[in-house]
């Protein structure tokens, strides 16, 4: 049984034309925004990492469908430009189309960091997770999640090291961060918890 996982499954649409992003051990990578709407008319605007070679199998434009398979990838932004942790979704599968809007992911992984329950203005609960999931190679990704209600509860009382396999959507938020130059608009990426589940409902 895989112990760390980190499945994605989208399909939306392709927002803007695939940019050159880095290049990593000679491997060229270009990034696009893949707009996916919810259910309640709002839209997620998305970042996904691709690698060259997907990209000519499957050329992209600005208004076309795809459906991307990959995982969620976090790095440690040292630039002091934009935000600490950069998120994104790394793409190991492109395919053209696909049926109407989907936003899925699943993950299993380790708490890094004690759970903070808030509450809204409203007085709905909330609580902040950060789940590190191991890849190959001694390497992790360190992943912001949000849970609400009866789930942010259940979460908030995890210990440091817990085990947690969820399964949710991936969010973007704009946000207002205050710099010494002045306000400057942010978007943030997260996953939006919509249930936490035992392992053995993935093994497949």
């Amino acid at each position: 049984m895989e112990q760390n996982f980190n499945h994605v499954l989208l399909c939306g649409q392709v927002l803007t034309q695939p940019q050159p992003s880095h290049v990593n051990h000679g491997q060229s990578f270009s990034r696009f925004l893949l707009s996916v709407p919810r259910l309640s008319g709002q839209e997620d605007c998305l970042p996904v990492i691709v690698p060259q070679p997907l990209l000519e199998l499957c050329p992209l434009s600005p208004g076309a469908a795809v459906t991307v398979t990959g995982q969620l990838r976090s790095f440690n932004n040292r630039s002091g430009q934009g935000p600490r942790l950069v998120v994104s979704v790394f793409a190991q599968t492109l395919q053209p189309g696909g049926e109407g809007p989907v936003n899925r992911i699943r993950l299993s992984g380790v708490l890094c960091k004690p759970p903070t329950l808030r509450c809204t203005p409203l007085g709905r609960e909330i609580c902040d997770i950060i789940l590190a999931v191991n890849r190959r190679y001694g390497r992790a990704d360190y992943l912001p999640l949000i849970a609400w209600g009866t789930v942010a509860r259940q979460t908030s009382i995890l210990a440091v090291g817990a085990r947690l396999t969820v399964e949710g959507r991936i969010q973007s938020r704009t946000y207002t961060k205050n710099l010494e130059t002045g306000p400057q608009e942010r978007v943030a990426y997260e996953v939006s918890v919509m249930r936490p589940a035992e392992l053995s409902e993935f093994v497949e």
